[in-house]
């Protein structure tokens, strides 16, 4: 069932002055607000799968599709039919998918018979010789854009885990996207575009819209944040919303690896009387990672922060809601990976009709969860135990995102506080400082036993960091030595010399 706005009204400002909170909000996310746009709220696979393939297949001009994962099962064979379908009619088709997030995902002759159709498939950033760590940025984005004109902003990729297996008994995965029309539109379409232009030949500049190409669609003011690596714009936004919320902060998210300042955020709005909420999976397919994500949990309760585990197959929603005026909906997680290291795309807004149907669905996502709260030993326990049905229920598949490298955030931030003691460890932790120190043990045995089961791989990597640094010098030396020797510099260095020498 897709929600729509009830109430297109403009949202009182947090903040006494609306300019200033403006200035505030679009200095800190680096976006401006803008307005004259409509908005669909599009709940779980079975809103968000009928209405992109019926945009696409309205398409009349172009079809832009970002997406982290595109798995080839039945549901990733449909999108590939209806795209190759809209090539052959004559409609310019660009796709690109994350190299990492393909991996395993679709075989090379899915996306040979898309390019053999007319779709101009991209792979973004796989692993190069001269940039040994730099596959470790990714496009993390799940954005759909249909002749410039409409929109599609989500956290699903394309995947039957969206849809789930009834075959099976394993239910779909909990998912949010809004459908977009307006100027805002044209954001989204020059974000999509930066990223065409990282992984080739960039799109002509005449062919993407801008904001006063495009008619009104609604009431609701938004912004696009087009996130890319170190610009941190929606983790400043994050912490900012987290500090001006007066009555509510409701977040839904699926890998929540909270760095200190936005656990403290959190936690300064619940001592100060927000109502803050965290709904977050109950289960996933790396067992480390539940006490991963619990280890978090303990100072967050201690401060009045509830947090909700879903009871379903998976939770992947990445939504925010503050005060019934403010909404976010994107790819975004809270945790540095998104934040810091990805390329993501979301959408703030601020409308109090949005705000209210996302309220709505959060409060109907409570109904199938199960709270998490300090028990009197003062250990993250369950409110209540769960059906063994549920259980079975929650089992799920390689999602859209690497979980392991977020805990790995989450047990170097633990083994480093317990070995630096910079901050006290909670009994939920114990479980991450046991298996660190086991790894630890594990790397030791096998260095002295097994020497060259560790030194084979560091000697291979390290000979692919120098040839890597090599490459990069020969670069810089190449340009320096061409803008130096340029018909330009030459001139400035002539007539910058003194005429008396």
């Amino acid at each position: 069932m897709a929600y729509h706005a009830t109430l297109n009204s403009r949202p009182r400002t947090w903040l006494a002055s609306r300019a200033l909170a403006e200035q505030i909000f679009s200095r800190a996310a680096g976006a401006p607000l803008v307005g004259g746009n409509s908005i669909r709220v599009l709940s779980d696979a079975a809103d968000n799968y009928p209405a992109w393939m019926s945009s696409i297949a309205s398409a009349a001009r172009t079809i832009h599709l970002e997406m982290y994962i595109i798995h080839e099962d039945e549901v990733g064979l449909e999108f590939a039919e209806i795209l190759m379908r809209q090539a052959r009619r004559g409609v310019r088709v660009r796709v690109v998918y994350d190299w990492l997030g393909g991996i395993l995902r679709a075989s090379r002759r899915y996306w040979q018979r898309l390019r053999e159709a007319g779709v101009e498939v991209r792979c973004f950033n796989p692993p190069q010789l001269d940039s040994p760590l730099g596959w470790l940025s990714r496009d993390h984005r799940k954005v759909i854009v249909v002749d410039g004109r409409t929109a599609f902003v989500t956290g699903l990729c394309i995947g039957q885990m969206w849809r789930g297996y009834p075959e099976r008994g394993i239910g779909p995965w909990r998912d949010t996207g809004v459908e977009i029309r307006g100027p805002a539109v044209a954001d989204i379409e020059w974000a999509f575009a930066d990223v065409w232009a990282a992984t080739g030949r960039p799109i002509r500049d005449e062919e993407v819209p801008s904001r006063e190409d495009m008619a009104t669609a609604g009431e609701v003011d938004l912004r696009v944040i087009a996130s890319v690596p170190n610009t941190a714009g929606l983790y400043r936004l994050d912490n900012i919303v987290a500090a001006l919320a007066r009555h509510s902060l409701w977040l839904s998210d699926a890998y929540f690896v909270g760095v200190s300042s936005y656990v403290q955020a959190l936690r300064a709005a619940a001592l100060d009387g927000v109502d803050v909420r965290l709904l977050v999976p109950g289960s996933t397919d790396i067992p480390i990672l539940r006490a991963v994500s619990r280890a978090g949990y303990q100072p967050l309760l201690e401060a009045g922060v509830r947090v909700f585990e879903w009871n379903g197959t998976m939770m992947h929603a990445k939504t925010a809601v503050a005060d019934g005026m403010w909404a976010r909906v994107g790819s975004t997680n809270l945790n540095i990976a998104s934040w810091i290291g990805n390329y993501e795309l979301d959408v703030a807004i601020e409308d109090a009709g949005v705000a209210r149907t996302m309220q709505e669905m959060f409060l109907r996502d409570l109904e199938n969860s199960t709270e998490v709260v300090l028990s009197t030993k003062n250990r993250v326990a369950l409110v209540d135990a769960r059906p063994r049905k549920q259980r079975r229920d929650r089992q799920v598949h390689a999602g859209s995102v690497s979980r392991a490298g977020r805990g790995t955030i989450r047990i170097g931030y633990t083994v480093g506080a317990a070995l630096t003691e910079h901050r006290l460890l909670g009994h939920a932790e114990a479980k991450i400082t046991a298996a660190a120190g086991l790894l630890l043990l594990l790397i030791a045995l096998l260095s002295w036993f097994w020497p060259l089961v560790l030194t084979i791989p560091v000697s291979i990597f390290c000979v692919w960091l120098s040839v890597s640094l090599f490459i990069r010098t020969g670069q810089l030396y190449f340009r320096k030595n061409r803008q130096g020797n340029s018909p330009e510099n030459i001139e400035e260095k002539t007539s910058s010399q003194d005429p008396r020498k």
